[in-house]
């Protein structure tokens, strides 16, 4: 807790920590059943991030009874607990609450070492930084509520949003980390402003280099952003520098708020092509080396 860590992590033993978070939000996507598995893999998400282990979760829904058919939270719960057999969790309970407004997520716990906690500091000069899923679903989910969303574009984000991070969090402690974190409210730009936070070093993002979903572009030069974007961009203007070529439309995006997002991972420049190459091999595709941590200028995310 001295810091701000996907999860909380606390010492059992000499060998046995656990991790705990919690996640829930209002659905994004229109479809129940995706919305439950969404949000089961964004809960999961942050145990992943520390290279943990994640083993049992909770429900936690808040339900307009009045307003709403029950069957709609029937599918939203078999999309979670499909989701959480995936990731071989065991879904151990839970608590809901009648709400004006749905809501729907976890809270999970899971089990890792002490010693091989993955932290979101301890990035190093030299360090390549890996995005392993493209960026824009907060975008093209404001897109979808104005209706005004490509169907392609939803059901890329869909599939992104639903696929765990599992194996990403393997292969990257296979192939040995610095730190890592996953993308999510705070945007790429936020959350690599957290790897940097009471440290020395600063960071190049390669915004040309940044994966980003079909449609995205489109949709961030019209405006139809969430407010959420503004929002990060104005907490963290102090610590980003966006060079004059980089298009307005993508400054935006590497604010935009993130659900279910990919893991950004720091490591040793010898070791990125290997970790890169593993996980194309194994099915994440779209993951890619968007800049690199420097030394200078101290506190700075350079976007080139």
């Amino acid at each position: 807790m001295e810091r701000a860590e996907d999860a909380g992590v606390y010492k059992l033993t000499d060998d046995l920590a656990i991790i705990q978070t919690i996640d829930f939000f209002t659905p994004i996507v229109d479809d129940p059943y995706s919305f439950g598995q969404v949000a089961a893999a964004n809960a999961l998400s942050d145990v992943y991030a520390m290279g943990g282990k994640p083993l049992t979760a909770m429900n936690i829904v808040c339900f307009p009874i009045k307003k709403m058919d029950i069957a709609i939270l029937r599918e939203i719960l078999a999309g979670g607990i499909d989701k959480l057999h995936e990731a071989e969790v065991i879904l151990v309970g839970g608590h809901s609450v009648e709400d004006e407004e749905l809501k729907y997520g976890l809270s999970v716990t899971g089990t890792i070492h002490p010693a091989k906690v993955v932290l979101n500091t301890g990035a190093r000069p030299g360090d390549k930084l890996i995005l392993t899923k493209p960026l824009g679903t907060g975008i093209i989910s404001t897109a979808l509520k104005g209706k005004a969303a490509d169907e392609d574009a939803v059901a890329s984000i869909v599939k992104s949003m639903t696929t765990l991070n599992r194996k990403a969090s393997e292969l990257m402690q296979e192939t040995g980390v610095r730190a890592c974190t996953d993308v999510t409210g705070f945007g790429l730009l936020g959350h690599a402003a957290e790897m940097m936070e009471d440290s020395d070093i600063s960071m190049v993002i390669h915004s040309a280099a940044v994966p980003l979903f079909p449609g995205v572009k489109e949709l961030a030069e019209t405006g139809m952003v969430p407010g959420g974007l503004h929002r990060n961009r104005e907490f963290r203007r102090d610590m980003v520098k966006v060079a004059k070529e980089v298009p307005d439309y993508l400054a935006d995006i590497l604010f935009d708020p993130q659900t279910s997002g990919g893991l950004l991972i720091s490591l040793s420049a010898k070791k990125a092509p290997a970790l890169l190459e593993r996980m194309h091999r194994e099915g994440i595709k779209e993951a890619t080396i968007i800049g690199e941590v420097t030394a200078e200028p101290k506190g700075k995310i350079i976007v080139s």
